[in-house]
């Protein structure tokens, strides 16, 4: 509703992971590299990690859709409520295998004659799974078979698992230690710092319409700052609010006091509704169209 009146094509401050909406902070660029880094190394398993909402499912999209298909095939799972058997299926979908049957040989024998192929014509093949926190133990070990599936002197596929901090506790079971050993490329995604914040907004703003379409003043964006500690999808929520309280306001400037309404207002200690807020705004626009 308020892009029309700061001049945005779209919402810039949405919470989908939209891989054209990437800001490569310092520690994105890094995480990036290590991604990169594992795939050019056939690294075999890759660990990514960090908190809920540091932008680890937008990073895995854009990495998979920036690598040629020419020389790559991908698959993301991310639906982490799996059977192994389902896994297995799943796996093969993506890479558009035979996937109906409830025979895990047969599910392995195909991925297996694939990989092999893939290898054949010099593609590297490359399977994240998203969320794998939530994967149950003998899910994860299906996963470690999976990656048994290797020449005398090649991995055939490299794994990527990635999820929240949690995901270190459950790598960390004795019965898991076959897997962990064999991750050797590790990344922890931190939030950002105050100074990538900043040019977050801006950046979000820009791909939108442009950064200048309102200005978020500086005791704004320490507000918005302090509230979400430079994790980029509550910097998302807050932003998003604050524009629409500026719209309100018919203001293009976004103040500290407006900011703070915002962080207000999404942790749910407004003193007024957002709804009842936009509802009376727009019949004060609409009255003087009834005389």
């Amino acid at each position: 509703m308020y892009c029309e009146f700061f001049g945005f094509r779209e919402s810039p401050f949405t919470i989908t992971p939209n891989p054209r909406f990437l800001f490569m902070s310092e520690q994105h660029r890094e995480a990036y590299a290590h991604l990169i880094y594992a795939v050019e190394n056939r690294a075999g398993f890759v660990e990514l990690t960090g908190e809920v909402g540091t932008g680890k499912t937008t990073l895995l999209r854009t990495f998979l859709n920036r690598l040629d298909f020419k020389g790559h095939r991908t698959a993301l799972i991310f639906n982490p409520c799996l059977s192994s058997l389902e896994l297995l299926q799943s796996v093969n979908r993506e890479f558009g295998l035979t996937c109906e049957t409830q025979s895990r040989m047969e599910l392995l024998q195909a991925l297996n004659a694939f990989l092999l192929e893939q290898k054949r014509d010099g593609r590297s093949v490359i399977l994240v799974v998203d969320e794998a926190q939530n994967l149950p133990p003998d899910v994860l070990e299906q996963i470690r078979l999976i990656s048994n599936l290797e020449t005398e002197t090649d991995k055939l596929i490299q794994i990527v698992l990635s999820g929240q901090p949690e995901l270190l506790c459950v790598l960390a079971r004795e019965e898991l230690r076959q897997l962990t050993q064999r991750i050797t490329v590790r990344y922890h995604l931190l939030p950002m710092s105050f100074e990538s914040t900043k040019r977050y907004i801006d950046h979000r703003m820009e791909l939108a319409g442009s950064y200048r379409a309102a200005e978020f003043t500086l005791p704004a964006l320490k507000r918005i700052f302090r509230y979400s500690g430079g994790v980029p999808r509550l910097v998302n929520v807050v932003c998003d609010r604050a524009l629409l309280i500026g719209f309100t306001h018919e203001s293009r400037t976004i103040s500290g006091a407006m900011a703070a309404q915002a962080v207000s207002e999404v942790v749910g200690r407004g003193p007024v509704g957002m709804v009842a807020r936009m509802i009376s705004s727009l019949i004060g626009r609409l009255s003087p169209l009834r005389r």
